[in-house]
């Protein structure tokens, strides 16, 4: 049951992040907390029970290798064979183990979302010496190796790992082997700093521009047709320093050459009054299109209003 519960926990910590975006590399020193499952499979005179591990750890990622120093609480109860003066029992006891490990790790893939990771570790255990002896009262030389998978959150990382980690006193008079499954959770300090998205590109406004309409195979301006300079001019005039651009066009009635010199007489037309309303001459572009950018698109030989037209570009 408890190790059922250990990987439902693994599974909603790292199920949901998986969701989010990945995080790019960068060296710094982090901190972290572990615990999990821990199986004591000692000689054969004790039958122990599954215990638990829990510790912390303090390290730094070059992004690759890490180093780490971690301490970490075992303890497990079970069945054994004591010595007593009046000869031997079978009891039920606890064997606890608080080792001091220093750690060396390699990151596969540091910059990806998911990241496999190996390690090995030797460092120091105070042990129970028996299954009901003195209270961690054995200093014993420890050593482990480690293979797991984390998943890293910007400055946090969740881990899943597995271990083998085993003491001994030196003289092989007494051993401890231990299987454990740990679930972590690490913050790095140092995190880069975003930079701040790009201000969003300035709109591109049209430059203001009108329409004068002319009269079947005319080039001479109506009163509103006039009215309609006016703007322009006022509009040229509140830019300061400007352009205007006048593209005469004609309807698609009469030969194309005939059309191509209408559109310029209508084009200059308009010149000469936006001249008349303030505007330099030398400050205004005549273009004659003829029968070419219709704006209602028709066939050859018909008369079509909107189409006999100067457009007025300020800009």
């Amino acid at each position: 049951m408890l190790k059922k519960s250990l990987l439902a926990a693994a599974a909603a910590l790292i199920l949901p992040a998986a969701a989010q975006a990945q995080t790019a590399a960068y060296p710094g020193f982090y901190i972290g907390a572990q615990g999990g499952l821990n199986w004591l499979l000692n000689n054969n005179s004790y039958n122990m029970d599954l215990g638990w591990a829990a510790g912390g750890k303090l390290g730094y990622d070059f992004v690759g290798p890490r180093v780490e120093l971690e301490g970490m609480y075992h303890s497990n109860t079970g069945n054994g064979v004591v010595a007593f003066p009046s000869g031997f029992a079978n009891v039920r006891g606890r064997i606890d183990q608080v080792s001091v490990m220093a750690n060396l790790l390699y990151d596969f893939m540091p910059g990806e979302g998911f990241t496999p990771y190996v390690g090995a570790g030797a460092g120091i255990a105070f042990v129970d010496s028996t299954i009901q002896g003195c209270n961690l009262c054995s200093t014993q030389f420890a050593y482990q190796g480690i293979l797991g998978i984390a998943y890293n959150m910007d400055a946090f990382r969740i881990g899943l790992e597995g271990r083998y980690y085993g003491t001994t006193n030196g003289g092989l008079a007494y051993q401890n082997n231990n299987l454990m499954a740990l679930l972590s959770l690490s913050y790095k300090f140092g995190q880069p700093e975003m930079a701040p998205p790009p201000p969003p590109a300035a709109p591109q406004v049209a430059p203001p521009s009108f329409m004068v309409f002319f009269d079947w195979d005319r080039a001479n301006l109506s009163q509103q047709a006039l009215n309609t300079i006016k703007q322009a001019a006022a509009a040229f005039k509140s830019k300061g320093n400007a352009r205007i651009t006048a593209t005469g066009h004609t309807d698609t009635s009469g030969p194309e050459a005939y059309n191509m010199a209408l559109s310029l007489r209508r084009a200059n037309a308009v010149k000469d009054a936006l001249v008349r309303e303030g505007v330099p001459a030398q400050a205004i572009a005549v273009i004659g299109r003829g029968e070419q950018g219709l704006l209602v698109q028709t066939g050859d030989g018909v008369r079509e209003p909107q189409n006999r037209r100067v457009e007025i570009v300020v800009q």
